[in-house]
């Protein structure tokens, strides 16, 4: 038997959304190659997305259409849902060649099933849907007419079921503990990548009830002059005193994404970054405050930035994202953000992280909150104290 994360019937009502999507955007075929998108509505779950993967979902079919590397097509009987008709595998010549393309026998099973007609939607701005695929696929189906149906199932992922909800909270207690192990172990003199060694060891042991597994990207590790970047890695550096060092991550638990920041100061920090921290801070617990269903994400940020701006502060970048299953490289699900503009209405099951931090000339910092939305309010996916974690 497969091992599903979730029950058959939770799947069948995913399809079921993405199919009723399908229909109101006038879409008869969609061909997903985002593996959050394929992990969501079938299960698989497998290291094989570097090499063209597919699933085909159709108005007029009951299960989707796993396509994917010959060797790969035992993880998908491993993990998901499908009918074996419905696994299809394509022959080790066609990965990474010059001369043909998995497009070529993904397009002969479009054409067995009656599918390679009609509007066939595509997911034209995903990480794994490259020029290369798109020319395939369209100089292989002739009598189809290609349409964008980026982020369809991504809407639809939006809102987190009963069983969702309850690995992201498994995910946030994931995040808390390796913020704390990385938090404990910085010190002056302390390698910068010791600390990231904890902070990876205590990602995938978890906790005694459960395990996690990666993340989507590396913990973003800023000390010294990097504190200024909101990305940067790494080095083999000592820490130094007097300095801040800011550390992004993610607990991860069955791919879906909790994230947490937080600012360590090594020694006593001057009045001047304590004020900063303190805006940041109340910025941020005004905004959870404030969070709850029917605003949209832009009344969210609102909030934020009247909070900031009273201390005479103001964020360019967006305030936060909405979250939940994450594959390399990210674990937004690029859908709703909270910013100007995004008329995005808040509802119960949707979850965000609140990305709370401010990057300056010279300086940086950066406290987060994830959080699901509830029917009151919203609830708080990390419990770490929100605050700056100096080390005197």
């Amino acid at each position: 038997m497969p091992a599903l994360y979730f029950t058959e019937n939770e799947y069948k009502s995913r399809l079921f959304a993405t199919k009723q999507e399908m229909q109101r955007s006038g879409f008869d075929t969609l061909i997903l190659s985002d593996p959050a998108n394929i992990f969501y509505l079938t299960g698989f779950d497998a290291w094989s997305f570097y090499a063209p993967l597919f699933i085909v979902v159709s108005c007029d079919l009951d299960e989707p259409i796993w396509i994917g590397r010959f060797q790969d097509a035992v993880s998908a009987r491993d993990t998901t849902y499908l009918k074996e008709e419905n696994i299809c595998a394509y022959p080790d010549h066609y990965v990474q060649s010059s001369t043909c393309h998995p497009a070529e026998p993904a397009s002969h099973i479009l054409r067995e099933r009656g599918l390679d007609r009609g509007v066939i939607a595509v997911e034209m701005g995903a990480y794994y849907y490259t020029a290369r695929i798109h020319a395939e696929f369209v100089r292989y189906n002739p009598n189809a007419r290609f349409a964008d149906g980026e982020l369809l199932v991504n809407r639809v992922r939006l809102i987190k079921s009963d069983a969702e909800q309850a690995y992201m909270r498994q995910a946030g207690r994931i995040a808390d503990a390796a913020i704390a192990a990385a938090i404990d172990r910085c010190a002056p003199g302390v390698r910068e990548c010791d600390v990231v060694a904890g902070i990876y060891k205590t990602q995938i042991s978890g906790t005694p009830e459960y395990g996690g597994v990666y993340t989507t990207s590396p913990p973003h590790f800023c000390a010294g002059e990097r504190v200024r970047t909101p990305h940067g890695l790494w080095t083999d550096q000592p820490l130094q005193n007097n300095s801040a060092l800011n550390i992004e991550i993610a607990g991860s638990r069955l791919h879906y994404h909790c994230p947490i920041s937080r600012t360590v100061y090594l020694g006593l920090p001057p009045d001047s970054y304590i004020r900063l921290a303190d805006a940041v801070v109340e910025g941020l617990n005004t905004t959870m405050d404030h969070i709850k269903p029917g605003m949209t994400a832009e009344e969210v940020e609102l909030v934020w930035r009247r909070s900031i701006a009273k201390h005479g502060f103001e964020k360019e970048a967006r305030l936060g994202y909405s979250i939940g299953i994450g594959f390399p490289p990210t674990w937004g699900e690029r859908t709703a953000s909270l910013r100007p503009g995004d008329k995005t209405v808040l509802q119960p099951g949707m979850a965000f992280h609140c990305m709370s931090g401010l990057w300056l000339d010279s300086t940086g910092i950066a406290i987060t909150q994830s959080f699901l939305v509830t029917k009151e309010g919203n609830e708080p996916l990390t419990q770490y104290d929100r605050s700056l974690a100096a080390k005197t």
